[in-house]
């Protein structure tokens, strides 16, 4: 028999001159997450202190040299890695040079030690792609895409999940004018057999039933407004239908989202960015929670940016970075339920 315990997850900080210090401190001090997952911090231990003073929080630190001394305790541990920062190097909105080579250095921590088996899953607090690039020669468009490099991953997906609504995009950063010549069969079904694969996987969702949104006003309405639907989407639903997959559509995407939101759909494949971001932030803007489908590691993240206009001001919201901890801890022991084989957070 199979026993769950409880998951490592590493939540990475991102960017200490943002507010993932504070999400973080916040997030951890206002739920009894001891009961579900033990958490480990990696980042900078003066970025916690000076939120913890900020906001008059009463927790205890233990800063831990060696990943192998965490120990299962009520304090929130961190581990800084090699690379030492001052107070003038995490300071608010003006991350040092040396601050951006530790936020990299950071996540690599966090991956090597879900990949070598001592942690269960990754959870990421933001950071900012432009000064990465500015100050540390960070030459990927975000988090998503670095993790993919160090994991040797070639087909991922960006997933953006809430209680009531999920949306896979099958396009992410571009303008809006290069979706249609981005989208392809071959795309459209990878994104939906990702998508299935990881909701049956880790979300525990043992049929996924997926709807598939059309691009143009009406999904097309027969080629009168664009042949995309007809062209494309609609033959990469029927080769994953083939595939044994419950999908549905090209569906108009003035309603789809409705019918999901209602239950009637597990996740919605969105052609692009907007049309599945802002259903999602109606209903979802302060407990979205950005996953990253695909890899060979669990990663969730906050759905949200380093916020410099308020850092330092204790007006941070914490509920994504919550919903994001939660959500990486439900996948973890989802994905051990699944496996047949022994995994860092099962026993048997």
């Amino acid at each position: 028999m199979t026993v769950v315990k409880k998951p490592k997850v590493v939540i990475t900080m991102g960017d200490p001159s943002g507010v993932g210090p504070e999400v973080i401190l916040k997030g951890l001090t206002s739920f009894n997450w001891e009961d579900s997952c033990l958490p480990i911090v990696i980042g900078s231990p003066l970025a916690l202190e000076r939120e913890r003073k900020n906001l008059g929080l009463d927790c205890s630190f233990e800063i831990i040299d060696e990943i192998s001394r965490f120990s299962h305790t009520k304090s929130i541990q961190i581990f800084p890695g090699d690379i030492k920062l001052s107070s003038e190097d995490i300071a608010y909105r003006n991350l040092s040079e040396v601050g951006a080579r530790a936020v990299i250095e950071w996540i690599k921590i966090a991956v090597s030690l879900v990949t070598d088996g001592f942690a269960d899953a990754v959870c990421t607090a933001p950071l900012n792609k432009a000064v990465l690039k500015n100050k540390a020669n960070f030459k990927y468009p975000g988090h998503t895409e670095f993790l993919a490099y160090l994991t040797n991953t070639k087909r991922f997906v960006m997933m953006l999940a809430g209680e009531r609504l999920r949306v896979s995009l099958v396009t992410i950063h571009c303008p809006l004018a290069r979706v249609p010549e981005l989208l392809s069969v071959e795309g459209i079904i990878d994104t939906i057999q990702i998508t299935a694969k990881a909701l049956s996987k880790d979300f525990g969702i043992e049929k996924p039933r997926l709807a598939v949104a059309g691009l143009n006003p009406h999904a097309g309405e027969d080629g009168k407004f664009g042949t995309e639907e007809t062209e494309i989407i609609a033959p990469a639903i029927e080769k994953a239908s083939e595939k044994g997959i419950d999908v549905f559509g090209p569906c108009a995407p003035d309603t789809v989202y409705h019918y999901a939101y209602h239950g009637k759909f597990d996740a919605v494949i969105s052609m692009y960015h907007d049309q599945g971001l802002i259903p999602l932030k109606l209903v979802h803007f302060f407990d979205a929670v950005n996953v990253t489908l695909g890899l060979p590691i669990i990663r969730t993240s906050v759905d949200h940016g380093t916020a410099y206009d308020i850092a330092g001001r204790g007006m941070a919201d914490p509920r994504s970075f919550i919903a994001a901890l939660r959500l990486a801890t439900k996948m973890a022991i989802s994905r051990c339920k699944d496996k047949k084989t022994k995994d860092p957070v099962c026993d048997g």
